[in-house]
């Protein structure tokens, strides 16, 4: 880390000023932050972070440094990243390089020494807003109104920006029991990872996937994956969505796959005012009243009221935060049988905790009662 003064800029007006951390340049984006204390490398590469700021509220990051084997996707999805106190050199055997050195490979714009504690209190009682980080010779001024001319989260389509170009196979562990169509809306590797332990054949496919594509596959079940954006812009994926229940397949979805099944069947979506993001997020299941500690990443929630029962057939609340009460969880039943089932949170979660897991045994239970 140098001593290059950097500073942050939000759309409200309010000043942070720090030093450089990663690559030296400009970035805007969407402030929010996280809360988690671990697992810095998977957030930092989640496609769901495509086009936001990432705050972290745990004091000290990069202990760990960075490895070959965490990240999530490809890349570093996040338009930047602040943090308080970065450690000052890695200390796990695992460790690779630094996290400042992979921030500046990629070219990752931050800011360190921020008071992020003031920051994050700032975010959660005004809400996620605009934010821009420069390390370059600026005012604050002119860096405010590059933040207030860039796009708002609010209305933003960007599945388009991470799905796959082409679809691929992830073969399963063992002998094959099922065959997955994974629609990839910002899909993270240790989703198609935990299915394929549990015998499933995951094939992965472009968010433009039509029900003849999938149909082709001949597959015993569909699954919508987590993505950035506004899931309101998602007409075309609630379209597909709709059709996969038109076609009978079992399916499962999370994060956006949640929301636009959610949008299917005729509920609508709104902006949370600073969202759920971290790694403990308490969730009730309704059913069988356990509490689960679990992964979020989303600003926008599934509004509850409303016709619950569709022509794809009855509906109902499954999960909710016991934070908030924000709706976590979908079921769809046909004939008293379920059809389909979505979680607003994380099961994958790579860096854990990993109370939700049991959720792609769920999804390996319905396909095989599909074919029973």
């Amino acid at each position: 880390m140098t001593d290059k003064p950097a500073m942050l800029v939000l759309e409200d007006g309010t000043t942070f000023e720090g030093v450089a951390f990663g690559a030296i340049g400009e970035t805007v984006g969407e402030a929010v932050f996280n809360t988690a204390m671990t697992g810095y490398q998977e957030t930092l590469t989640d496609p769901s972070y495509h086009r936001q700021v990432v705050v972290a509220t745990a004091p000290q990051i990069g202990n760990t440094g960075w490895n070959d084997e965490d990240d999530e996707s490809a890349r570093i999805w996040v338009a930047g990243y602040v943090v308080r106190d970065p450690s000052p050199r890695p200390s796990n055997w695992r460790s690779k390089r630094s996290l400042e050195d992979e921030l500046r490979a990629q070219g990752i714009v931050g800011a360190a020494g921020i008071d992020t504690r003031e920051l994050t209190r700032h975010l959660r009682d005004k809400g996620a807003m605009r934010v821009g980080v420069s390390s370059l010779q600026t005012t604050a001024d002119a860096l405010l109104e590059k933040v207030l001319a860039s796009p708002p989260m609010a209305g933003a389509n960007l599945v388009g920006d991470v799905t796959t170009a082409q679809p691929y196979l992830v073969a399963a562990v063992g002998e094959p029991r099922f065959k997955v169509a994974a629609i990839d809306l910002g899909i993270k590797s240790n989703t198609p990872r935990l299915m394929t332990r549990r015998g499933m054949e995951v094939h992965v496919l472009p968010a433009t996937s039509s029900i003849k594509d999938i149909a082709a596959l001949k597959p015993d079940g569909v699954f919508f994956s987590n993505g950035p954006g506004d899931p309101s812009t998602a007409d075309d994926i609630m379209a597909l969505t709709q059709r996969v229940l038109d076609a009978g397949y079992p399916m499962f979805g999370i994060c956006l796959g949640h929301q636009v099944f959610a949008r299917a069947l005729g509920l609508s979506t709104y902006k949370l005012a600073f969202g759920h993001r971290g790694i403990n997020q308490p969730v009730k299941d309704l059913t069988t009243g356990q509490v689960a500690i679990t992964a979020h990443n989303h600003g926008f929630a599934v509004t509850p009221d409303g016709d619950m029962t569709s022509g794809f057939g009855q509906a109902r609340v499954s999960h909710i935060c016991l934070n908030d009460n924000v709706v976590e969880g979908l079921e769809l039943r046909r004939d008293g049988k379920l059809a389909a089932f979505s979680v607003q949170y994380h099961p994958e979660a790579a860096a854990g905790p990993h109370d939700a897991e049991h959720l792609f045994d769920r999804f390996a239970a319905l396909m095989g009662e599909a074919h029973a």
